[in-house]
C-alpha cells in the first residue's frame, strides 16, 4: 500500500516522538535537542522540518541560520543540518525531499546553502546523495571540531571529521 509523505515545520508534540524514534535504535539523541530546536525555530534563528510516512515519523532536517562554522559565517550562508532519516524509512527517497524542502528554505535568503558532512563511511550515503545533489566542497579543507585540519595534522576519524559543501540555489525575491 502507498502511504503518503508528509513533511512539515517542527512542532511542539515532535521533541518526544523523535527522541524516542531515535532512542529504539540506539541513538542517544534527547527530547532536550529537539526543544532546542523549537525554541530556535519560534526565534527564527532555525527551521526545522519533519517527515512522516503515513502517521509514522520517519526524519527531519533543520536549517540553521547563523552558521557556528566560520567559513559560512562570514558570508552568511545559511547551513543545513541534521539530516537524519531512520534506517527503516531510508532508500525511497526521503532524505533527498528533506534536503529539496531546506534548499527551498535558504534559498528565500541566500543565494548559496551549505552543509557538512562526516567522512567515516557511516556517512557515505550522505555522501554520495549531497554530490548527486549539486554540492561541492567550500575550499576550506577538512575541519575537526571546528578547526581546521592543517598539512601534518593528526584528527580522530570520527563523526567530527568533516568537509563543508556549498551549492547555489535560486534566491527567490
Amino acid at each position: 500500500m502507498f502511504q503518503k509523505l508528509e513533511i512539515r515545520s517542527l512542532n511542539e508534540h515532535d521533541p518526544e516522538v523523535i527522541a524516542q524514534a531515535f532512542q529504539k535504535i540506539g541513538f542517544g539523541k534527547r527530547v532536550s535537542q529537539y526543544e532546542r530546536y523549537l525554541a530556535e525555530q519560534a526565534a527564527g534563528t532555525r527551521i526545522c522540518y519533519v517527515a512522516a510516512l503515513g502517521n509514522q515519523f520517519a526524519g527531519y532536517v533543520t536549517v540553521n541560520w547563523k552558521s557556528a562554522y566560520s567559513g559560512f559565517a562570514a558570508k552568511n550562508i545559511p547551513e543545513i543540518q541534521d539530516l537524519n532519516v531512520l534506517p527503516e524509512f531510508r532508500r525511497r527517497g526521503i532524505g533527498a525531499r528533506l534536503l529539496d524542502w531546506a534548499e527551498e528554505a535558504a534559498s528565500k535568503r541566500a543565494a548559496i546553502v551549505g552543509i557538512a558532512v562526516g567522512l567515516h563511511p557511516g556517512y557515505s550515503s550522505a555522501q554520495r546523495l549531497y554530490i548527486k545533489k549539486g554540492y561541492i566542497p567550500d575550499g576550506c579543507g577538512v575541519w575537526y571540531r571546528d578547526r581546521r585540519v592543517e598539512e601534518g595534522m593528526q584528527a580522530v576519524f570520527d563523526d567530527h571529521l568533516v568537509l563543508h559543501l556549498i551549492k547555489e540555489v535560486k534566491t527567490i525575491a
